[in-house]
Order: C-alpha cells, then sequence, then structure tokens
C-alpha cells in the first residue's frame, strides 16, 4: 500500500491559547475521496515530538518502567499516577540523543547503544506529537543516578524495575493504561526479546 496525500486548503488559523504549548483552531477544505471539497473546523495541539524507550535487562527478564502524576488523566477519572516508559519531548535534538538524556534523567540509567522499533502517531485526531520508540539493554552498571526526573520541570518519578511477566499482567490487569508504554512491552513480548 502506497501512502496517500491529502489535498487541503487551509482558510483559516487562529491562536485559541498560546500558554505551555500552542493549541489553534483551524479552518480548511478537504478533498473527499469522491472528488467534492468539504469544510472542515478542528482544533489541533502542537507540543512537538517526543520520544519513549523500554529498558529491559534480557538475563533477568525484567524491564524498567516510571510512575508518575499525570494531570489529564486524574481529571478523566483516573487515580493519577501512572506506570510508563521514560519518555520525553525531543526539545529540538535528535530522537536517539533526547532518548537517552531522558533514560538517564527518569530513570537513573545511562545507556549507550539504542534500538529504533517505530515511530506513531498516538493521539492524530487532535494532537501533531509524533512519538519515536526504542528499546535499550540496561544492567546494574548502567546506573548513574537515582533518576527521578527534573523538579524545577514538576517531575517527581518514581522508578519501578518489574519482570517482564509482571508488566504485561499489568497491562492485562489495567494497572498499565498508558499506551506508548503497552505498545512497547508487547513489542518485546512478540519479538521474543525477553
Amino acid at each position: 500500500m502506497q501512502p496517500k496525500r491529502a489535498e487541503v486548503r487551509i482558510v483559516d488559523s487562529r491562536v485559541l491559547s498560546d500558554d505551555w504549548y500552542s493549541l489553534k483552531k483551524y479552518t480548511f477544505d478537504l478533498q473527499r475521496r469522491n472528488g467534492h471539497w468539504q469544510r472542515v473546523n478542528r482544533e489541533v495541539y502542537d507540543r512537538g515530538n517526543g520520544a519513549t524507550i523500554l529498558l529491559y535487562n534480557r538475563e533477568r527478564k525484567t524491564v524498567i518502567l516510571t510512575r508518575q502524576f499525570r494531570f489529564p488523566v486524574f481529571m478523566n477519572g483516573h487515580e493519577g499516577y501512572l506506570i510508563e516508559t521514560a519518555a520525553g519531548l525531543l526539545d529540538n535534538m535528535a530522537p536517539e540523543n533526547r532518548i537517552k538524556a531522558e533514560a538517564e534523567e527518569e530513570t537513573g540509567f545511562r545507556v549507550s547503544s539504542v534500538q529504533k522499533v517505530f515511530e506513531a502517531y498516538m493521539s492524530p485526531g487532535s494532537v501533531t506529537e509524533k512519538l519515536y520508540f526504542y528499546i535499550a539493554e540496561y544492567d546494574a552498571g548502567d546506573k548513574a543516578s537515582a533518576g527521578g526526573g527534573i523538579e524545577a520541570e514538576g517531575e517527581d518519578i518514581e522508578v519501578l524495575e518489574l519482570t517482564i511477566d509482571a508488566a504485561l499482567a499489568a497491562v492485562e490487569s489495567g494497572l498499565i493504561v498508558d499506551g506508548k508504554t503497552i505498545m512497547l512491552l508487547y513489542h518485546v513480548a512478540l519479538k521474543n526479546i525477553l
């Protein structure tokens, strides 16, 4: 299957918010499959692209995950603390370089070699962000600090080491509900990496 480029004419754009990131309302004309043009309005949240990584230990069959408070999920009825893979925005860095730095900031593990597994848009109906997904092996000697994130950025991250079986069971039970984390855990399970 070949990619298909949309025929779009942007009619208007208006900034609704430019506080933490940018939220804009667009009016555009989209050519439908039947050739007719339809006028559409959409709000688009632009926060930049990001990267995420699952650290794993093949010998011990363990993974490193984080637990941190996420206000939007709290507002949607969740307890608020999500178990996740380490992740962060690229901030004008190459994805591979950024995710190595993010892994160390959040988990305390310094990894030198990472493997990109895929890219994905996580909420394409309203958010521009594309995520770059990585995996990397770790061992006890890679521990450079306690991790925990950057306090000045509001991060208070707990570092968790789980067996892959426990992590997959946490997905099945609903304890792990973060999409990027589920995708990477299933990836390593599907590819028999652990």
